[in-house]
């Protein structure tokens, strides 16, 4: 089951750096969120993916059994699940003020600090 969850997540990271090196900001947004959701599957992956002993320590017991999973990346991915979130819909509030203010959401028309036409800055000193 492991071994299946990490084709995923290299699906998910391969379809995320695809998106992201994309020149519309539609497909960056879009390639940032599938990268967060490939990072989160990939910290759940690596707390072992086992159902049979729950994570509990018991009473007589001081540490948790040998097949138990790990809940540590379990409660971490609860928090970055909330960071890339609030990351994502940061970044899509900054494209679309981006594409009111420019009205394109390709990248190439967006030069605001380098607009095209204009002579070059010089080289070298």
């Amino acid at each position: 089951m492991e071994a299946l969850f990490a084709v995923v997540v290299g699906i998910f990271l391969a379809s995320a750096f695809y998106l992201m090196m994309s020149k519309r900001i539609v497909r960056v947004l879009l390639g940032v969120a599938i990268l967060g959701n490939g990072v989160n599957l990939l910290l759940f992956t690596s707390g072992r993916l086992t159902r049979e002993v729950p994570p509990i320590i018991g009473v007589d017991a001081d540490t948790l059994a040998a097949g138990a999973a790990n809940p540590l990346p379990q409660a971490l991915i609860l928090t970055a699940i909330v960071i890339s979130f609030s990351f994502f819909c940061f970044l899509l509030v900054l494209g679309y003020r981006a594409y009111q203010e420019l009205k394109s959401d390709d990248t190439d028309e967006m030069r605001v600090a380098e607009p095209e036409g204009q002579p070059l800055p010089p080289l070298g000193y």
